[in-house]
């Protein structure tokens, strides 16, 4: 696209140095990152984090609250639908209370949520799509002790507008704000370092 500056990441050997700062990013205690397989099939170059968020508490009261999937697609000369010679693609799953479930402007809410989160970390990026649906469920016969159960799904896509290489981590800081957002997690007081979590597990 006109206006824009994109990075071409031309061989396996540059792509996998852009990937070896993915493995060295560290996220908020209460995220843990996962190198897992990418999709092979979609571009000639693609590199996947999965994460779980938990409630940041301890033993048997640590749980759950979200998890999450990242993937990086790099095809050099681009495709047509990217505008773009990379494009981030994510989903992102959370519980939520049932009473917002219900709310009709949640789907929005959640979209805003993706948009200003990668707006914080100073992402640059074009042609994003994708859907927000809200998803509640009920247990019957044996299982109806169980509560009701409601949560948010954001599936989503975006063209990262890059002039260097090292502007893709915004990218990944972006999609862990987004998680951090979705799980109700307490924002990092402006100033204030995490304490970090251990290093992204991955396959060597």
């Amino acid at each position: 696209m006109e206006g824009f500056l994109y990075i071409e990441v031309v061989d396996a050997m540059e792509f996998g140095r852009l990937i070896e700062s993915f493995r060295t990013f560290t996220p908020r205690a209460e995220i843990l990152l996962e190198e897992v397989p990418a999709p092979q099939k979609l571009a000639t170059y693609s590199f996947a984090l999965s994460a779980d968020v938990s409630n940041g508490l301890l033993g048997d009261d640590e749980d759950e609250i979200a998890s999450g999937r990242f993937v990086l697609l790099h095809e050099p000369g681009g495709q047509d639908t990217w505008d773009g010679e990379f494009r981030c693609v994510t989903y992102v799953r959370a519980d939520v209370d049932p009473m917002m479930q219900e709310d009709p402007l949640l789907p929005e809410v959640g979209w805003k949520w993706l948009l200003e989160s990668l707006s914080k970390a100073g992402c640059e990026f074009t042609a994003a799509s994708g859907t927000v649906t809200r998803v509640a469920s009920a247990s019957f016969g044996k299982l109806s002790p169980r509560s009701d159960e409601a949560e948010i799904e954001i599936r989503a896509s975006w063209t990262p507008v890059i002039t260097k290489v090292d502007e893709m981590l915004n990218h990944i800081t972006g999609w862990c704000n987004l998680l951090s957002e979705i799980s109700g997690l307490a924002p990092t007081p402006e100033g204030v370092s995490a304490i970090k979590s251990p290093p992204t597990r991955g396959r060597r």
